[in-house]
C-alpha cells in the first residue's frame, strides 16, 4: 500500500476537538484520565503527566503509581485523586522501565491494555502496546518506533507511522521535530514544533498527560471510544496544544530556554488561544 499523503494540523481544527464547559457539565463529562505511570527511578514523569492532564482542561485526575510519585503529586496537585475508579482514558508508561516491571505491575498493565477504554501507551509500555485489545494511542519517539515497529515484523529502518497504525490497529503519535499522527484507513495528521526548545527531558511525559486529557474529554462527552479516526483526532490536536504551550513559554521567557514544567503551566493559555480561535 503506497503511503498516504499527510494533513497538517491547525488552531481551527483543535477547536473542533477540545471545548469549553457548560453549566450542565459535571466532572465526568469533563473528563476522568488515569496515568499509571512512573517509578522509584523516574517519579518526576509521573508529576509532570498529571499536571499536564490538569492543565489541559480535564475534570479529574486518577493517579495509581508508585508511593513516591504518588506523594510528590499530591504535594503539587492536592486535586489528584489516588484510589481506583472510573476513567474515560488511561495514561500507562511513563518515566518506566519494561526491564524493572514487577510481576504485579504487568498484571496491572495488562488489564487496563484488556479493558474498554482507550490507552495513551508510552515509554516503557510500548513493549505491551501490540497485545491491547483496548482503543490504543502509542506514543513513541524515533528509537522507539523503531522498536516498535521490529516488535510487529515490520521494517524497524522505515519511519512509515501509517503502516505502524495499520500493523498495531491503534494510533500512533510519533514525536520529533514534526510529529506525525496516524490511524489505520485515513490520511496521517502532521504537526510541525513551533520552536526547538521542546527538545528537552520531561516534554514527553507532558505530552502523553496532555493526550490522555483530551481523550478523556472527548469520551466524556459522548464520542465513542473505539472510534480510532476520533481518537487520531483528539490526539492531534493534543500535539497541537503542547507545542503551542511551548511557543507561548518560550516567548513569556523572553525567546529564552524552557523546561517541561513551564509547557505544562502555559496548557491553559494554549486552549484558551484554541477556544478564542
Amino acid at each position: 500500500m503506497g503511503a498516504m499523503a499527510a494533513r497538517e494540523w491547525t488552531r481551527a481544527d483543535t477547536a473542533e476537538v477540545v471545548s469549553e464547559p457548560t453549566a450542565d457539565d459535571d466532572k465526568y463529562s469533563r473528563g476522568v484520565v488515569g496515568l499509571r505511570t512512573g517509578s522509584a527511578a523516574f517519579p518526576g514523569a509521573a508529576v509532570l503527566g498529571v499536571e499536564a492532564a490538569w492543565r489541559a482542561g480535564v475534570g479529574m485526575v486518577r493517579f495509581l503509581g508508585p508511593q513516591r510519585a504518588a506523594d510528590l503529586i499530591l504535594a503539587r496537585r492536592p486535586e489528584t485523586v489516588t484510589a481506583d475508579g472510573r476513567v474515560q482514558s488511561w495514561v500507562i508508561g511513563s518515566g518506566t522501565d519494561a526491564a524493572h516491571r514487577s510481576a504485579r505491575e504487568r498484571a496491572a498493565l495488562r488489564a487496563v491494555l484488556g479493558g474498554d477504554v482507550p490507552v495513551v501507551v508510552d515509554a516503557g509500555a510500548l513493549d505491551l502496546a501490540a497485545e491491547a485489545s483496548a482503543p490504543v494511542v502509542a506514543t513513541p519517539h524515533g528509537r522507539e518506533h523503531q522498536r516498535l515497529r521490529r516488535m510487529l515484523g515490520l521494517d524497524p529502518d522505515s519511519d512509515d507511522a501509517a503502516g505502524t497504525a495499520r500493523a498495531l490497529g491503534g494510533v500512533v503519535v510519533r514525536k520529533g521535530a514534526t510529529t506525525v499522527v496516524a490511524a489505520p484507513g485515513t490520511e496521517p495528521i502532521e504537526i510541525t514544533a513551533p520552536t526547538s526548545w521542546l527538545a528537552t527531558a520531561g516534554t514527553g511525559d507532558v505530552l502523553a498527560g496532555t493526550v490522555g486529557a483530551v481523550i478523556a474529554g472527548v469520551v466524556g462527552r459522548g464520542a465513542p471510544a473505539d472510534d480510532l479516526i476520533t481518537m487520531q483526532r483528539a490526539a492531534a490536536s493534543a500535539v497541537w496544544l503542547h507545542g503551542h504551550a511551548a511557543a507561548l513559554a518560550v516567548a513569556a521567557h523572553r525567546g529564552g530556554p524552557i523546561t517541561a514544567l513551564d509547557v505544562a503551566e502555559h496548557l491553559p493559555h494554549a486552549v484558551a488561544d484554541a477556544l478564542i480561535g
